[in-house]
């Protein structure tokens, strides 16, 4: 029998229905962050099995980062509204349903189109199975449960990578799609009978379902959402298929910066928007959104083609690409927490400036990895150097942006820094081939990839470069009295960190 609705969040960790609830949270997660990381890994493989060109390989990475930032941040309100459990479970479903069609794609226009499916599955999962933890367990229990769901969720993108590669190699490239099939028929029934459901009244007792601010809900932002997945899609498209110089790929980007033009129109103008343009009055919080979408497009641009140049130049298999990869994420399971730790006791603008342009550094150190590199002394350098940058990095820059709005808009704001995140990773997996001229063909030959390769690397240093001049200008520490979050060493941008709904003083965010 399902669990009824339950009103209040009482469930201890150590309960049986508190480690059900996070078996049932980290499962939905982990689909969505395995998805993001083992797919590089297989698109050499993709490409010659679908004969597909560079362009599509890129809309196979960009169709599922498309929908998912475009529509995350509905996807939470969605959960508000008609049940965070519901709304979970219904993504944990789209997404295996997408997955599935992913497995059995006969060409590269079905992969792309089920891609774009998953990330609508991911736009209703990835907010709902943190918004489960908020709601169901114990206020002293917060910040351990995310903790372990954090954790957890590092393991999976850690291995992530390396699962891929093993796969791609071994039984095929559409197991990295089908593998999501099993996890989602354990994750659904565990979450019908164990997990209580939750909306945004039983969160906190007696409280009316509210929008940062005060305000009561009175809908959904479905236009602003449409608006910003379609501007979003036009550029990518014009970005993609810009060599053609073709009037289609002008028109695509017009039409892609007027529906950008009226999204930010209806945004200003709607009473309950999806994205209030004033969260954007604190600076410190616009300048972090900036460093982050700088950052994270120099991380999807560099992820994207550092998995093609390990297996189109340097000769590695699937498995031996996807193993290469495994220190930084390594490095960032353990050593995150204390970098979350030594910015909370120097202020965040030294991290923020320091990890890009350790980062910047990495990239360039990939200037090496060509035919034949040697791991230990051409690519093993690089990626611990990324890792170190990485740690350094990413938990300051969340627990800056929740220090830079009041504590009743933190949700919002990690929601919108996570959006900026995947724009950021969008933008340079589309934009990066144009600008250093990779064509149609050219991961099929080891010489021209290596040759685009060259250029890219340092383009993404620049801008992490930029990022860092940003950061330092504008980042400063927090006011004295603004409370850390919760959830202090959580340690991915790319999944919102915990924030607890109770009231508190303008400013400050919560213990």
């Amino acid at each position: 029998m399902a669990v009824p609705p339950q009103e209040s969040p009482a469930v201890r960790i150590s309960s049986p229905a508190g480690r059900w609830i996070l078996l049932t949270t980290v499962l939905g997660s982990s689909m969505a962050m395995l998805d993001s990381t083992v797919v590089n890994v297989a698109l050499p493989r993709i490409g010659r099995d679908l004969d597909a060109s560079l362009a599509a390989l890129q809309w196979t990475v960009n169709a599922y980062m498309l929908t998912l930032a475009g529509l995350i941040l509905l996807g939470g309100s969605l959960g508000d509204r008609f049940g965070r459990r519901k709304v979970f479970v219904l993504g944990v479903m789209w997404f295996a349903s997408a997955s599935l069609l992913c497995g059995l794609a006969p060409n590269a226009g079905v992969l792309i189109a089920a891609r774009a499916l998953q990330g609508i599955g991911g736009a209703l999962l990835t907010p709902g199975s943190l918004a489960l933890i908020q709601a169901s367990f114990h206020p002293d229990d917060r910040a351990k449960a995310v903790g372990l769901w954090s954790g957890f969720g590092g393991i999976g993108g850690a291995v992530g990578p390396f699962l891929g590669g093993w796969l791609v190699d071994g039984p095929g490239w559409r197991w990295v799609f089908l593998l999501n099939i099993p996890l989602a028929l354990v994750c659904v029934p565990v979450a019908l009978r164990h997990v209580p459901e939750s909306d945004g009244s039983t969160a906190v007792p007696g409280r009316e379902k509210e929008l940062a601010g005060g305000r009561p809900h009175r809908g959904f932002d479905v236009l602003g959402a449409s608006l910003g997945a379609v501007a979003l899609a036009l550029v990518t498209y014009a970005l993609i298929e810009a060599t053609s110089g073709s009037v289609l790929v002008w028109v695509s980007a017009v039409l892609g910066v007027a529906a950008g033009v009226g999204f930010v129109h209806v945004e200003r103008s709607r009473p309950d928007p999806m994205m209030p343009p004033d969260i954007f009055a604190s600076r410190q919080f616009t300048a972090v959104n900036l460093v982050t979408l700088c950052v994270y497009a120099a991380f999807g641009g560099f992820f994207f083609l550092t998995a093609l140049q390990l297996q189109v130049v340097a000769g590695y298999s699937p498995l031996q690409a996807g193993t290469a990869l495994l220190p930084t994420t390594a490095l960032m399971l353990l050593f995150s927490a204390r970098s979350g730790e030594l910015a909370q006791r120097i202020g965040p603008r030294i991290p923020l400036t320091v990890g890009p342009l350790l980062c910047a550094v990495a990239m360039l150190l990939m200037l090496r990895v060509g035919k034949d590199a040697v791991y230990v002394s051409d690519v093993l350098p690089a990626l611990l150097v990324m890792g170190a940058g990485m740690v350094t990095l990413v938990a300051p820059l969340t627990a800056t942006v929740l220090a830079s709005v009041d504590t009743g808009r933190a949700g919002l704001a990690s929601g919108i820094n996570n959006a900026a995140a995947r724009v950021g990773g969008l933008l340079a997996v589309a934009a990066l081939p144009v600008l250093v001229g990779m064509g149609p063909e050219a991961y099929r030959s080891a010489d021209a990839f290596d040759s685009a390769f060259r250029r890219a690397m340092p383009l993404c240093a620049g801008v992490l470069v930029v990022g860092a001049v940003l950061a330092f200008a504008t980042v400063r520490r927090p006011a004295p009295d603004c409370r850390r979050p919760q959830c202090r060493t959580h340690g991915c941008v790319t999944t919102p960190p915990l924030e607890p709904q109770r009231a508190a003083a303008p400013g400050r965010l919560p213990s």
